[in-house]
């Protein structure tokens, strides 16, 4: 089995990371792909954070009927920041899979790799480094080994859905039906 794995806060999970995951497992080949939901993420100050907990929930309802999707909690059970070093050597342990995991990252992150991530050359050894579109239409030139997905460059961010709820604007085609059913039964991200 071939795995592609994609991080992040998932604060709200949106259409678009469906939507890039569903590309993933197209263009690359990959059987399953992993989504980590971060516990402190590196490279952002969390904003409304209605807590582990409920972001838990809110991946669960986004992923239901993706068999080909998967949660693995693995940074959630660990305390303080969520490296990604961290998460390849457990997801190393715990899982049999074909080759070097794909590591999805966005191309907003994508240029400062080398420098800001820990033991960005380890994680070059453990996953194959696959670069989506988030920011920019075309490749960037990085110095580093990886692959781009030539992905729908969606303009939806968990940002925005927070803002659109706290501004009472349209968000509710952004979220799978489950999540929207979660954020108004919690009242979630109301006064952020």
């Amino acid at each position: 089995m071939r795995i592609a794995l994609l991080g992040g806060s998932f604060n709200p999970p949106h259409i678009g990371h469906i939507i890039l995951a569903e590309e993933i497992l197209g263009t690359f080949d990959y059987d399953r792909v992993l989504f980590i939901p971060a516990n402190i993420p590196p490279h952002k100050e969390p904003q409304g954070d209605p807590g582990t907990d409920m972001r838990l929930a809110m991946l669960h309802a986004t992923l239901e009927g993706w068999s080909e999707f998967a949660i693995e909690p693995c940074e959630l059970k660990r305390p303080g920041i969520s490296y990604t070093i961290d998460t390849l050597r457990e997801i190393s342990r715990k899982y049999s899979f074909d080759g070097k995991p794909g590591l999805v990252i966005g191309d907003d992150l994508a240029p400062d790799f080398l420098k800001v991530w820990k033991d960005p050359e380890l994680i070059l050894e453990y996953a194959d480094i696959i670069v989506a579109h988030r920011e920019h239409a075309e490749e960037l030139i990085l110095p580093y080994e990886h692959r781009y997905i030539d992905n729908l460059l969606i303009p939806v961010s968990s940002t925005l859905v927070r803002e659109r709820i706290a501004n009472h604007g349209a968000w509710r085609s952004l979220v799978s039906p489950g999540v929207q059913k979660i954020i108004e039964t919690y009242g979630l991200y109301q006064n952020i």
